[in-house]
């Protein structure tokens, strides 16, 4: 992949092209990089960061705001171990150093211990939190590094002793014949490190259905914050101040209108383009600013219902009504944001008042109720919804669109309603079937339209590796719970 230049400089063999090599190392997610060296009996020149080249080569499109550039005048000038919560690109202009880094992240990698030697040729990105620590072997060794985040005060720092006897660095040079800071010289031994916690994930709409199936994935994880509409207001002016976004990683968006037919009246209007669309706005901006993971959940509202087959992620919004088309709204405005994944569901099912519950009620009673039975779908459970979020952030799957439902055979709601009279020992021939038209009917509010067909294509989320349960199977056992 890469073959020797003719010219040299300083005694460092160029690389011809223009190939990055990248290199992992034993600390998840700090890379070695081989960068390509141009050089003649003049000297040299290199792509020292190229966005587009080593992205494509495998590297995070981390975003660095700032270059910071350290000369060091002697050998065995040596400094760390320092970590910071943002990611760092470490190269050399001049010179040679020996680099250490330690994994002071929470986690089971804490601990964890990396060395090299860079030269111009070679740079290493080290991801936020990883202790960041040299040593120069060459005089005049200019040191540099891109950040994406500027220091603050707020922020979580950590310092390790360079000569702690835990990690065992072995410095080329003693550190007792080194020159180091009186702050490097005093650090804390790693056992008395305070790991730097991971980047925080934000759930938005954390009273809701979803928001309540979210907080039953990730528990009381202390990176995890749930808000409600109480502890955060999406539209307001101030959002970029709100927080000090550089330390979110995520943002699961599953506040929303859900009204279906009041997003008709002009109130509910208002409300629905409010919450489902300049909301979904405002926290794309923010995402995009900040470097962050927007996650949305979308709906099968955005689709007319006419298609004859599955919906697919691709194909054209065309929403009936006014909830669809907000939610529609809301989808192109997430797809803003870089780093997104605009989840797509319906039919949902989870803790409140649902169809599921509705139906075993009115079994109970002793009513015949009458059903739609000209939709079709599939139902999805809120917990296989927030399983599917997780799997989504924690794979590092590709950004953009999927759809997330139940799985199994397409469903009619009268069919579903006579699986619950079945399973809770009813009749199920107790229900009627009916049509949409008939059902809504001299109906005393306003009537939002509904698609026909509401079912989505899983294909592409499962060839992410997720499964999605089985709906029928769901539905038995949210029964028997």
């Amino acid at each position: 992949m890469v073959g020797a230049c003719e010219g040299r400089h300083r005694g460092l063999l160029c690389v011809e092209g223009s190939v990055t090599v990248i290199h992992e190392t034993s600390i998840p997610g700090l890379l070695l990089v081989d960068l390509a060296m141009h050089g003649d009996s003049r000297g040299w020149f290199k792509e020292n960061w190229q966005r587009a080249k080593m992205v494509a080569a495998g590297l995070p499109d981390f975003g660095p705001v700032q270059n910071n550039i350290a000369f060091n005048d002697a050998v065995g000038t040596t400094r760390g171990i320092h970590a910071e919560p943002w990611d760092k690109f470490v190269s050399i202009a001049s010179g040679r150093i020996f680099g250490a880094w330690v994994d002071l992240r929470e986690g089971p990698t804490f601990g964890t211990v990396f060395t090299a030697e860079l030269d111009p040729s070679r740079a290493v990105l080290v991801p936020r939190g990883v202790g960041n620590a040299y040593q120069t072997l060459e005089a005049g060794t200019v040191y540099a590094y891109l950040v994406n985040d500027h220091w603050s005060p707020e922020a979580s720092y950590a310092f390790l002793n360079l000569a702690d006897e835990t990690v065992a660095i072995d410095w080329p040079i003693p550190l007792a014949e080194a020159e180091l800071s009186d702050k490097d010289r005093t650090h804390p031994r790693l056992a008395d490190v305070a790991p730097i916690p991971p980047k925080r994930i934000l759930i938005t709409g954390a009273d809701g259905q979803v928001g309540r199936a979210l907080r039953a994935q990730y528990g009381d994880a202390s990176h995890v914050e749930y808000a409600t509409r109480a502890d955060l207001d999406l539209t307001s002016a101030d959002l970029r101040g709100a927080r000090r976004w550089r330390d979110y990683g995520a943002i699961i968006n599953a506040a929303g209108y859900t009204a279906v037919d009041l997003a008709e009246t002009p109130e509910g209007r208002a409300d629905a383009w409010r919450a489902n669309a300049a909301a979904v706005a405002s926290l794309a901006r923010v995402a995009a600013e900040f470097g962050i993971t927007l996650v949305h959940i979308s709906s099968d509202y955005v689709f007319d219902g006419t298609s004859e087959r599955a919906y697919r992620e691709d194909d054209p919004l065309a929403p009936l009504g006014v909830y669809g088309q907000t939610k529609a709204a809301g989808d192109i405005a997430a797809g803003t944001a870089p780093r997104h994944y605009i989840v797509r569901t319906s039919w949902v099912i989870g803790d409140g008042r649902n169809f599921v519950d509705t139906m075993a009620s009115l079994a109970e009673r002793g009513m015949d109720p009458a059903v739609v039975a000209d939709q079709t779908g599939r139902l999805t459970f809120t917990e296989d919804v927030a399983r599917g979020i997780r799997h989504l952030l924690d794979t590092g799957a590709p950004f953009g669109t999927y759809n997330l439902t139940g799985g199994g055979e397409a469903q009619t709601w009268a069919g579903i309603a006579r699986e619950v009279y079945r399973r809770t020992g009813h009749d199920p021939q107790r229900i009627t079937a009916v049509t949409t038209a008939e059902y809504f009917a001299g109906a005393a509010g306003p009537v939002a339209p509904r698609p026909a067909v509401s079912l989505l294509d899983l294909s592409k989320i499962e060839a992410t590796g997720f499964a999605p349960a089985d709906a029928a199977e769901s539905l038995a056992a949210y029964l028997r719970g």
